[in-house]
């Protein structure tokens, strides 16, 4: 299947412990630019959320955008550094020794000294963490891949259209062709006979300038590159996958052709198809960019 460059996923999930929402959007770029915006307690997983994602997307800016609220209430707990506050007493008791002090130091006072008591986060359980938070990234690229393939029937159905415009293109230009080629040589012999004023004109003459001339504005080899081209695009079209580059290769190939043709042109008919030809091609191009 095609898919689209462009597209939008959602998951949030909620419980009576968090709210934790994911979102992810992308638009056209060359190869894979991934963005992740999360809260600071998630960044340990950054890397495994990089992975993850990338057995799903391959090409496109992709901005992901995650937020978490943590309703419960035990997410701090204190501290007792009981060393710390063992060597407190150790120096207020040399303290005393020394400047003959009284030793009026209470529990209150002892609690307060610096880093006696602490207030810490609870340790998260990293392995359910990831569970959660993995879940939630899955469900978001589901959506977000499922609006992509959408969109990309979408850009396949019309890719056809115009090939199938382009291929009607081609068989206008071959089906002329030929008549170019008599119409001249029609005109050179009228000329030839005007120039002598004689209905008597050097045959072998007249079949070598018309074959010269057939020879300089055929265009048979570009009109059978651009049919090859035109069906290994839809050929690519039906195989789907990440194929944005490859199409973007041979619509340059194809354009090569049709810049051809219009050069070598030397009727206003074949100069029309061929121009018409380069805006299908352009408008083709266009679409491809929006390709994975």
């Amino acid at each position: 299947m095609i898919k689209s460059m462009t597209g939008f996923g959602r998951c949030e999930k909620v419980t009576d412990q968090y709210k934790i929402s994911v979102e992810i959007k992308s638009v056209n770029h060359r190869y894979l630019d991934m963005s992740i915006k999360m809260p600071k307690k998630f960044n340990y997983f950054e890397a495994a959320l990089r992975n993850l994602l990338k057995n799903d997307i391959q090409r496109g800016k992709v901005d992901v955008f995650i937020s978490y609220e943590d309703y419960t209430t035990q997410t701090m707990q204190l501290k007792y550094n009981e060393g710390l506050a063992a060597e407190y007493m150790e120096y207020f008791r040399k303290m005393k020794e020394q400047f003959g002090l009284t030793d009026d130091v209470t529990v209150t006072q002892l609690a307060r000294m610096p880093e006696v008591l602490t207030m810490e986060e609870t340790p998260e359980d990293e392995e359910s963490m990831w569970k959660l938070l993995s879940g939630a990234v899955e469900e978001a690229a589901k959506a977000f891949v499922e609006a992509r393939i959408r969109e990309g029937e979408h850009l396949k159905n019309d890719l056809t259209g115009k090939l199938e415009e382009m291929l009607g293109l081609v068989e206008e230009i071959e089906n002329r062709s030929p008549s170019i080629v008599e119409e001249y040589r029609t005109r050179l012999t009228e000329k030839v006979k005007e120039l002598l004023e004689s209905n008597t004109v050097d045959e072998a003459r007249i079949v070598t300038e018309t074959t010269i001339f057939a020879d300089k504005i055929c265009v048979d080899e570009e009109t059978v590159r651009l049919r090859s081209h035109i069906a290994a695009t839809r050929k690519e079209l039906e195989a789907g996958g990440s194929v944005g580059r490859k199409l973007d290769f041979i619509a340059q190939e194809m354009n090569r052709e049709a810049n051809t043709i219009l050069s070598k042109a030397s009727d206003l008919e074949v100069s029309g198809k061929a121009i018409e030809l380069k805006t299908g091609i352009e408008k083709i191009r266009e679409q491809i960019q929006n390709i994975e």
